[in-house]
């Protein structure tokens, strides 16, 4: 006889006794009014559930409100519903794809004949507040495939999903008023709890993100709790707009991405190659002073070393194909373009006998690697084919694996934290599933890591299977100026590839013994970072990454003279200047230099002439001016450059 009672596990630890077939909405009405009505899913034995579905005898429960943090991916998820809902209203051809929540939003993609326009979006948006006035409720059932099939007869992108599923996988399906989808859930309780939200834009997605598949119409979408969230996410983006570094990019005549050279593969220009230079300039200065060496590796290598070091069997979708060997070669060698810089610099290591007083031994390489990335993930230089990377390979032993993560992490605080002023955290990334080596070893590599992470006394986030398929790692995110996320350094730990090349070096015993290895990279690509910065500061730079950092301003000919003598004294003070000695206004000659981001203008009219003095503005500051003499001027101007100062101090 089936049992009359369940008993369920509240997070406090107490329990809660309800009838057999209750569901999670009944729970939380058991528990009160208040909670019954803020209710929107359930997470049952750790899984997010619909409040809808029984719940079983002994499962621990947690009912959601809009206070949970994964609670607006229910939100978002079920907004993404409301959205298939109103295009199936307006569009009744459409075919449906996929339509997940994302961070900060949502998307679904359509097969349409045509590209949703603005005004189509107006439309949907508009429909979706008729779908969301409803207030449907979301009504979940479990089918068989054959019904499934049934149901999606006329819409062959969910029945290429249905024949995707296990024979053991559970299918269901949602409704909600007029609209039926095939989705695992959960959703909130009915589209009239999605209150706050607004579609942003439409783009193009390939079905499944094949290339060799038909092109989908992408809709994006945000959705909040609150009205407030919801207006302050919209100013984020209008913000995150003016700092875009695509068009910051072309506005500053930074860099750019031609056609005839290929996409995804960055051409700098003078100003943008000025801010790569300097960035390199620093991080080799740097490392030099902790005992690194400099190392130059090539372009292209035989197939055969990234075959050993086990990148070609796991990496091979990220490389580009092989090609044929150079004349007098054997017609079985094959080349490759180098995708990572690690087993170059294994053979430099390899390539004489090591003492245990050589080690650390510290290799590093500014480097252009090649990654063959698909064209729908590229995205201006922050997702590129061609990286440049500040890629630094240490050789040492396992007694020396937390010094030298204490040093490795005094370097990103010095970069990340002094010199650009950045808040930051680390996460911990653990084994992969796909990845070498045996359980044991990644047990020994993730334990040294943590060890050191702990004796350091800093403070770190697990991120389970992040790790590189050769090792678990540190990765160090980072925030910029309005709170978005970046991925910066990464320092990576290594066991594997020392044993594939047979890596030795000579102990106190005179024996032979396994060095590990560390991989780090700082800024991790200079194109991503250089994006980054371009964002970060709106195009402003701090004066000693500014690829102009003074313009000169005579106000009329007769003070040419005086003002490239102005400049001829910044220059030989090491200062990147230029005198602007067009015929036109001072006020366009300013509004020009704003524009250009240029952190100072030094007037020089008839007064600061005979003088000796320039009239300086800085940046941003409007109409404000201080006179200086010159020699005053570049005195600051240096003092601010070596420091490396984030704000004016003239």
């Amino acid at each position: 006889m089936p049992a009359a009672e369940i008993r369920v596990t509240l997070p406090d630890g107490s329990q809660k006794v309800l009838p057999a077939g209750a569901t999670a909405a009944d729970l939380a009405k058991a528990i009160g009014p208040g909670l019954a009505k803020a209710a929107l899913a359930a997470k049952v034995n750790g899984e997010v559930r619909d409040l809808a579905r029984p719940l079983s005898d002994g499962v621990a429960v947690e009912i959601l409100t809009d206070k949970h943090p994964q609670a607006l991916d229910v939100l978002r998820h079920s907004s993404a519903h409301v959205l298939a809902t109103a295009v199936r209203q307006l569009f009744p051809h459409a075919k449906i794809g996929f339509g997940p929540p994302i961070e900060d939003g949502f998307y679904y993609d359509f097969e349409v004949p045509t590209p949703f326009t603005p005004e189509d979006l107006a439309r949907i948006e508009a429909k979706m507040a008729e779908v969301t006035a409803a207030d449907y409720a979301f009504v979940r059932e479990e089918v068989n495939r054959a019904e499934a099939k049934r149901r999606f007869t006329d819409d062959p992108l969910k029945l290429e999903r249905i024949d995707d599923l296990g024979p053991d996988e559970v299918i269901s399906v949602y409704t909600d008023g007029p609209f039926v989808d095939l989705c695992r859930g959960p959703h909130v309780p009915s589209t009239g709890r999605i209150k706050h939200f607004r579609l942003l834009h439409a783009a193009g997605a390939y079905w499944r993100g094949d290339e060799r598949r038909q092109m989908l119409q992408r809709i994006y979408g945000t959705a909040w709790f609150t009205k407030d969230d919801l207006e302050a996410y919209l100013r984020r983006l209008e913000e995150a707009r003016k700092r875009d570094h695509r068009l910051l990019g072309k506005q500053l005549d930074l860099y750019s991405i031609q056609e005839d050279v290929g996409p995804g593969l960055i051409v700098w220009h003078p100003k943008g190659a000025m801010v790569n230079f300097q960035l390199r300039r620093f991080i080799e200065d740097v490392i030099l002073e902790r005992g690194y060496q400099l190392v130059y590796t090539p372009h292209v290598t035989r197939e055969q070393l990234f075959l050993r070091s086990g990148h070609l069997p796991l990496y091979a979708e990220n490389q580009f194909p092989a090609m044929a060997a150079g004349e007098g070669e054997a017609e079985d060698v094959r080349y490759r373009v180098k995708p990572m810089n690690c087993p170059m610099h294994i053979l430099i290591y390899a390539s004489q006998q090591r003492s245990y007083r050589d080690l650390p031994i510290r290799l590093a390489e500014i480097a252009n690697v090649y990654r063959n990335e698909r064209s729908g993930t590229l995205h201006g230089m922050l997702r590129v084919r061609g990286l440049s990377m500040d890629d630094a390979h240490i050789f040492l032993r396992e007694e020396q694996i937390a010094q030298e993560i204490f040093e490795l992490l005094d370097i990103v605080e010095l970069v990340f934290g002094k010199t650009f002023g950045l808040a930051y955290r680390l996460d911990l990334a653990t084994r992969p599933a796909k990845k070498l080596g045996t359980d044991a070893t990644w047990d020994q590599a993730e334990r040294a890591l943590e060890d050191a992470l702990r004796r350091r006394g800093t403070t770190y986030r697990v991120d389970h299977g992040g790790g590189a398929f050769y090792g678990p790692k540190i990765d160090v995110k980072f925030n910029d100026a309005i709170g978005r996320e970046w991925q910066g350094a990464t320092i990576q730990l290594d066991f594997e590839l020392p044993e594939r090349f047979r890596l030795e070096y000579t102990g106190a015993d005179n024996r032979p013994h396994r060095p590990v290895m560390i991989h780090r990279a700082i800024y991790g690509t200079l194109e991503r970072f250089v994006g980054f910065l371009i964002e970060h500061f709106a195009g402003a730079f701090p004066l000693w990454l500014s690829p102009e950092q003074v313009r000169v301003l005579p106000i009329a000919d007769a003070q040419v003279a005086a003002a490239r003598r102005v400049a001829e004294a910044l220059r030989a003070a090491g200062l990147r200047v230029h005198v602007d000695d067009r015929s036109d206004t001072l006020n366009y000659k300013i509004r020009d230099a704003e524009t250009h981001k240029v952190p100072y203008m030094a007037v020089v009219g008839q007064r600061e002439a005979e003088a000796g003095s320039v009239a300086v503005r800085a940046r941003g500051a409007g109409k404000k001016q201080e006179v200086l003499p010159v020699e005053e001027f570049v005195r600051r101007l240096v003092n601010e450059v070596r420091s490396r100062a984030l704000n004016p101090l003239v």
